[in-house]
């Protein structure tokens, strides 16, 4: 079989490849990657993109943990300012969760609202998790077929009301048809026990101030208040259930944003026991910490809750040795006034933390610090979150066959953050005036340049993915 010519060649000293980083030229060849070749590979006539000596040339990074809240909750984010977010930060594919859009993916019809919301609109490839609510284990072969990469649930109430929280006795009801699908289960994994126990009532963003049920012992303007209203057993707890469910039903599960330092071994025992699962965590929890959280900073408020200092060190360890599988952003926006800054009350304000462009940098920072290579990055903001949506074949690697998305960044160039420079509809975020490094200075999807030292190009060409292209396997 003849080899395709390429019609274009991105060449760099640093080009993070499977197994090493080394001097290599990629030849595209369409969208797609044809060959790796020598540094001095260069065929006549096609066009030649050359990559600074000291910038690194890596995969386009994947985040599997994206809320676009497009239809219906537009005003909190869109698909046209979350990709924009995403290209910027060198991220040529997302996958958008099934909650805070209205209608929520919970079913086809609601699936296909969605698609048609994001037609047209999205500058770096997307796909969709679907997910599972009381009463819809009828609708998930549908949103299977249909294309959705796997399904979300949540064990503690979401935020939304459209998007209700199941039992283990729902679960017992999803899990067989789950399983019988080969379909993956990601899961906000708190359980409402312990937090009901902390006698600590959250109340709704905007309440009033003298909204029913305050604690009057507790003053909701500090962190520490909110911390221990979310403690370390919700999840511990939580990751129990989910790991013997797993062991039961023979299910894919996969923890999401997983913050406590106490579940670890658990997690570390269940995968040495062959379980299918895998777990997550987040920039927020990996490079922020409680002890440092000013009164009223209501914008460093998510759930879980940003832990402690020694909490982060031992999550740090845990993408070491592979106990954590990855670092995605849990993008989760809203308008500022859901924050309640000028009241700072930390129990109503909303929760979630808006980071998708930021995630490389931040990550990079804190990763060099702690001696982990370039490759390390690649695998927890590439290759992993690529796997965990069945992308593993096509995403997350610069490899022949594979889709030519390319991020070109410098790894040692420094800038402080200032939300007013950041593409998410909303600006607000916990990183503001932070020093971090690592400038995206190129972005490429499917062999065309999206993003170019601060400027977007062309118009929007993201592909939404679905069907036999997002066929999980297991990891």
């Amino acid at each position: 079989m003849k080899m395709a010519v390429p019609n274009l060649v991105i060449r760099g000293k640093q080009v993070v490849l499977p197994h090493e980083t080394a001097a290599a030229s990629i030849h595209i060849s369409g969208d797609k990657i044809t060959t790796i070749a020598d540094y001095e590979s260069f065929p006549p006539g096609c066009e030649l993109v050359e990559a600074d000596e000291q910038s690194i040339v890596m995969p386009g990074l994947v985040d599997s943990h994206i809320h676009v809240n497009e239809p219906g909750r537009t005003e909190w984010e869109g698909f046209e300012t979350a990709t924009r977010a995403a290209a910027a930060g060198g991220i040529t594919t997302i996958i958008d969760m099934p909650l805070n859009s209205i209608p929520p993916t919970t079913t086809l019809a609601g699936f296909e609202e969605k698609l048609t919301a994001a037609k047209n609109k999205c500058l770096v490839d997307v796909g969709f998790w679907g997910g599972v609510v009381p009463g819809n284990t009828s609708e998930l072969s549908g949103l299977l077929k249909a294309g959705v990469v796997g399904f979300k649930c949540f064990l503690i109430h979401s935020g939304v009301d459209e998007f209700p929280n199941v039992t283990e006795e729902d679960l017992r009801i999803a899990l067989p048809e789950l399983t019988r699908l080969g379909a993956i289960l990601i899961v906000h994994a708190e359980v409402p026990g312990p937090i009901s126990r902390t006698g600590i009532p959250a109340c709704p963003p905007l309440a009033p101030d003298n909204a029913s049920g305050r604690n009057r012992n507790v003053c909701p303007t500090k962190y520490e208040a909110f911390l221990a209203s979310r403690p370390r057993a919700a999840e511990n707890e939580a990751v129990e259930l989910m790991i013997n469910l797993a062991r039961e039903f023979c299910t894919r599960v996969h923890i999401v944003h997983h913050s406590s330092a106490d579940a670890l071994p658990m997690l570390r025992a269940a995968k040495a026991a062959g379980l299918k699962i895998t777990a997550e965590t987040c920039p927020h929890y990996l490079t922020l910490a409680a002890e440092d959280i000013p009164d009223s900073a209501t914008e460093f408020k998510c759930c879980p809750p940003i832990r402690e200092r020694e909490n982060s060190e031992q999550l740090w360890a845990a993408l070491a040795d592979g106990t954590l599988d990855m670092i995605v952003s849990d993008h989760s926006p809203c308008p500022p006034e859901m924050k309640l800054r000028e009241r700072g009350d930390f129990l109503a304000a909303w929760g979630g933390i808006s980071s998708l462009q930021l995630r490389l940098p931040i990550i990079w920072t804190a990763a060099q610090r702690r001696g982990h290579s370039i490759n390390d990055l690649s695998r927890w903001l590439c290759a992993a979150p690529a796997q965990l949506v069945g992308l593993q074949n096509r995403k997350g690697q610069l490899a022949a066959s594979y889709d030519a998305d390319l991020v070109i960044w410098n790894p040692k160039e420094q800038f402080i953050v200032e939300g007013q420079r950041l593409h998410h509809r909303h600006k607000l975020t916990p990183y503001e005036g932070k020093k971090v490094v690592g400038v995206v200075e190129k972005t490429f999807l499917r062999g065309r340049k999206i993003y170019d030292d601060g400027e977007f190009r062309g118009e929007p060409h993201g592909l939404l993915l679905r069907g036999t292209d997002l066929r999980s396997v297991i990891i």
